[in-house]
């Protein structure tokens, strides 16, 4: 039977759609639910978090407010979260630099993810894209390595700051690949985009949805897709389990997770739990986060602790060797 679109969906979303509301009790009467976000307004994971928001407010029957707080790591998100009741009132959608990667490679972050947060659900996977100026003489992770170790110190990279996702990454990069690039630390995945279209960065890695619209004008050079899938968008640009460097099999570039304050009751982080995956297996929810370039996920909250003791697990590995603090 298929899902219908109301008229108050349409006007929340602009193109939006919603569920119809089932038999899930809101987490606590009729008070809104803060939603915290990490990152700015038109960011990737506040485009996941608006998307999902809408979802839940029809589901739980409550209104669910997104409130961002980029910056700092996602703490300026994390915090609030941390210290609120654990009523289900104060959620935040985290991403991975802060539920597994930091974590693996911090020593400075005032949280441990799996004795801290209530594992509510996996979200979303989103791929990134390794690019380079036109000017780079490199088409493929091969050459740009290559050409990295050929000149040490003489490339630099950009990243939406300190313990972000793309900065933990080539930081992984360059540890498995032997090389040296100058970290210049931004404030969002945006700004390593048009840096890097405007010849002062050398090197990216951000969110597909922001490095798409620039490689297929010609502005950027795409030379890898994380993961091990190609992107329809970018059908000649090889998945990094393609480039014939191991090491680099495993890296992706970030995913979704929601998570609220330690403490929560189960039976209620069952109906948040219960009202993401719903919201996430409709048509037409999943053909609007697939246009964001992320592969929507459905799963238990035993789910999502397995995969990050899986993920912290792979990053403290590096951390052994490479750390990673705010003063980096």
């Amino acid at each position: 039977m298929p899902y219908k679109i109301s008229r108050r969906a349409l006007l929340a979303m602009g193109a939006g759609v919603l569920l119809p509301k089932t038999i899930l009790a809101q987490p606590a009467g009729s008070r809104p639910i803060r939603l915290l976000v990490g990152f700015s307004a038109g960011s990737g994971a506040d485009n996941v978090a608006r998307l999902y928001a809408s979802q839940l407010m029809e589901l739980l029957g409550a209104p669910v407010i997104v409130d961002n707080k980029p910056g700092a790591s996602q703490l300026l998100a994390i915090r609030p979260m941390l210290a609120a009741q654990p009523d289900g009132l104060t959620l935040t959608l985290a991403g991975g630099s802060a539920l597994s990667q930091g974590p693996g490679v911090r020593k400075d972050l005032p949280y441990d993810p799996l004795k801290d947060f209530s594992l509510i659900g996996l979200i979303a996977t989103a791929p990134g894209v390794f690019f380079v100026n036109p000017s780079i003489p490199v088409s493929s992770m091969k050459e740009l390595i290559a050409y990295a170790k050929a000149n040490p110190g003489k490339l630099n990279y950009g990243s939406a700051g300190v313990g972000s996702a793309n900065h933990l990454q080539i930081e992984y990069m360059k540890k498995v690949a032997g090389i040296d690039l100058i970290h210049i630390p931004y404030k969002s995945d945006q700004d390593v985009a048009r840096e890097v279209v405007a010849g002062s960065v050398h090197v990216g890695l951000t969110l597909a949805q922001f490095a798409i619209p620039f490689a297929a004008s010609g502005r950027l050079k795409a030379i890898a897709v994380t993961g091990s899938q190609r992107l329809a968008a970018l059908p000649n640009v090889p998945s990094l389990s393609e480039t014939g460097i191991a090491e680099l099999k495993g890296v992706d570039f970030t995913y979704y997770g929601l998570v609220g304050p330690a403490g929560m009751d189960p039976q209620l982080i069952g109906k948040l739990n219960q009202a993401i995956n719903k919201a996430g297996t409709n048509s037409v929810v999943t053909a609007h986060v697939k246009k964001l370039y992320c592969n929507p996920i459905q799963g238990s909250p035993a789910d999502f602790r397995h995969y990050l003791e899986v993920e912290i697990g792979k990053w403290r590995e590096l951390g052994k060797t490479v750390r990673l603090d705010s003063s980096t």
